[in-house]
């Protein structure tokens, strides 16, 4: 156990779920650690699984859970856009407890998966669709076309994931209309 994390685990929401947690991970022999404000357990400082809460769930959430078989149907994509990570949620101590087998069995996968060397093929930005508010801007606007180009994979994805977003054409023709300042600038959404 390592004390920089123990302040996560007095959360009163989910105090018990978490302490049960930690036990697991680390009777799997991983190393924890705090990462992005959570516990978060290595091998050979490798990142394998992490703890974390939300409103309505804890979950332990593997960053290669796409690598990961699913017998038991447990392992969740968090969005559509999550290529690697699967998380394995819960809402009582009790699911826990019952589960403790089959997460320790997810857990050794994983440790293996990174022994093994194994990596997610994550799709490529060409891969992704461009919406067609923004392909359409893209052809007519000048210079648009070179300036999203020259940023960065995950800021080009950043838009695409931004502008696909609504159902809504006139949305996604607006959300496109008030970043065309932002990309001709080599900005990412959140720069």
């Amino acid at each position: 156990m390592n004390p920089k994390v123990d302040f996560y685990f007095r959360k009163a929401r989910w105090g018990k779920e978490l302490e049960k947690l930690r036990t697991i991970v680390l009777d799997c022999g991983l190393t924890e650690e705090l990462k992005w404000g959570v516990p978060c357990y290595t091998l050979q400082k490798t990142n394998i699984v992490l703890i974390h809460v939300f409103k309505e769930y804890c979950a332990l959430l593997f960053f290669k859970g796409a690598l990961l078989d699913d017998p038991n149907g447990i392992l969740i994509r968090q969005t559509k856009n999550v290529q690697a990570a699967r998380q394995i949620r819960f809402n009582h101590v009790g699911e826990i407890l019952k589960m403790e087998p089959i997460l320790k069995a997810y857990i050794y996968e994983a440790i293996e998966v990174e022994k093994a060397g194994l990596k997610v093929r994550y799709k490529k930005t060409k891969e992704f669709t461009i919406p067609k508010e923004f392909q359409n801007k893209l052809d007519k606007t000048p210079g648009l076309k070179a300036a999203f180009h020259e940023l960065t994979p995950g800021r080009q994805r950043g838009y695409i994931f931004y502008f696909s977003a609504p159902k809504l054409s006139k949305t996604r023709e607006s959300r496109v209309e008030k970043s065309i300042k932002q990309i001709l600038n080599g900005k990412g959404l959140e720069d």
